[in-house]
């Protein structure tokens, strides 16, 4: 099947006190593999708890959601975080890098969690194919936000994941940092034969993927 990732009729919603807010509302979304699609909305609109729903971060309030044609949503925590530390790549606005670590060590934690052989050594070859084999010893404090971004990112994919979630990847960044960044995201995707789904307000970036979609009051437009 050439579809990777699913959603039908997908809702969000909290509860404070008596009221009820709705998020997200009756989400129908298909991914297919190698498919780049980035959303943009306002802000509040409920992009970003979409990434989360997919990551399997936040947990929806009715529908159904399908990865590789399994249902996830009925999973427990643990068997969701199995399905996620195996093929899906999360990148936030925040770099969230261990401030005591190095970049390498950033990257290779993820490997050595997963028992992954060498975990130094790929993540050496990962820092390099992006720029920074200069960087390998530097702690995030000693690097730009763009090499903390570079580096975060060399972290979520060091998996190999299939699915690569991006939340404003470039949303702290400057122009020219943030057109390197979006540079390395696609190209890698088109070279790994990775899938890609993005929140952005950066609409230069969002016009680089293959799909765009709207969401407008919790609703894809």
């Amino acid at each position: 099947m050439n579809t990777l990732l699913k959603l039908k009729k997908v809702n969000l919603k909290y509860q404070t006190g008596k009221e009820t807010i709705k998020v997200l509302k009756n989400i129908d979304l298909t991914t297919k593999r190698k498919e780049t699609i980035s959303i943009v909305g306002e802000s509040g609109s409920g992009k970003t708890s979409l990434i989360m729903l997919i990551a399997g971060l936040e947990k929806a309030t009715s529908g159904k959601i399908y990865f590789q044609d399994h249902e996830i949503t009925k999973l427990s925590e643990d068997e969701i975080s199995n399905i996620r530390k195996k093929n899906i790549g999360i990148i936030f606005q925040s770099f969230y890098l261990i401030p005591n670590y190095s970049a390498i060590e950033n990257v290779a934690l993820t490997l050595e969690l997963n028992n992954f052989k060498n975990p130094e050594k790929e993540a050496k070859l990962l820092l390099e194919r992006f720029g920074l084999k200069h960087r390998f010893n530097n702690l995030p404090s000693q690097l730009s936000g763009g090499e903390q971004q570079r580096v975060a990112i060399a972290r979520s994919i060091a998996m190999r994941p299939k699915l690569i979630l991006a939340d404003e990847p470039t949303g702290n960044l400057d122009t020219e940092n943030s057109l390197m960044i979006s540079n390395i995201l696609f190209n890698y995707v088109k070279e790994e034969g990775s899938s890609l789904i993005m929140v952005t307000h950066d609409s230069k970036l969002a016009n680089k993927a293959k799909r765009k979609i709207k969401i407008k009051d919790g609703k894809i437009k």
